[in-house]
């Protein structure tokens, strides 16, 4: 299992980059979370298996392109699972 947090700068938010972050989530076996952050960006939080991780972030990337300008992502600890992925307020 690998977990991490990925904030994505752009215009990220009002644009449903949740939402569709959480509908391309429904296709792989991972959890976590993803938020607005005050600053204007979005902070996903995912975990799972690491080759699901990675192609889950490949399909956020490739599906949301049109508004990520940057993308900063760091490997945490695992903690506890997450009960599915959600939106966090």
């Amino acid at each position: 299992m690998t977990r991490c947090r990925v904030s994505y700068d752009g215009r990220v938010q009002g644009v449903g980059f949740r939402a569709t972050a959480c509908r391309i989530a429904d296709d792989f076996e991972v959890g976590g979370t993803v938020r607005n952050l005050d600053d204007g960006r979005v902070e996903l939080v995912v975990e799972g298996p690491e080759d699901e991780v990675e192609t889950f972030l490949a399909a956020v990337r490739s599906e949301l392109r049109r508004v990520i300008r940057e993308e900063h992502s760091e490997n945490l600890p695992p903690g506890e699972p997450f009960p599915g992925f959600r939106v966090a307020y």
